[in-house]
């Protein structure tokens, strides 16, 4: 990745941190997920409203890092109106790039801000905690800890 390429990821991160979007309770949310990191204390719920197998809207509450807070917001814009199997599509690749670094722009965009989280494993944690919360919603469970993954 080019240094002028890394800092603008870098800038989207920040930007996404400093001024989370979708972050609100959802009361038309049927259903919704905590996720937890006891290591570091990252905890966001997920809120999603899901219909005939769509996300219809998205959001999250809660406290973290920045790491943290710009991926629920950049999950919360790129899932909204996809399809609950898009989404697991989604949570695949993108778990796949911040372990790896191995990123496919053309289908993660400005996600791929992320693959760089690779080079640091304890914040891997901290950019996959918003998902792993999100597929539990998607799963009808209620909580996920980090612990565990």
């Amino acid at each position: 990745m080019t240094d002028e390429l890394s800092e603008l990821y870098q800038q989207v991160i920040l930007d996404h941190s400093r001024k989370p979007r979708h972050f609100h309770v959802l009361p038309e949310a049927n259903r919704k997920a905590e996720g937890n990191n006891p290591l570091c204390g990252d905890r966001y719920t997920v809120f999603l409203q899901l219909e005939e197998g769509v996300i219809r809207d998205i959001s999250f509450q809660g406290s973290g890092c920045a790491i943290s807070k710009a991926s629920a917001s950049m999950m919360a814009d790129e899932l909204k109106g996809k399809t609950v199997a898009a989404a697991r599509d989604y949570f695949s690749q993108y778990q796949n790039m911040v372990t790896t670094g191995k990123m496919d722009e053309e289908a993660m965009g400005k996600l791929c801000a992320f693959a760089g989280v690779h080079h640091f494993p304890m914040r891997v944690k901290c950019a996959i905690l918003p998902w792993h919360a999100m597929l539990a919603g998607l799963d009808g469970q209620t909580s996920v800890s980090t612990d565990t993954h």
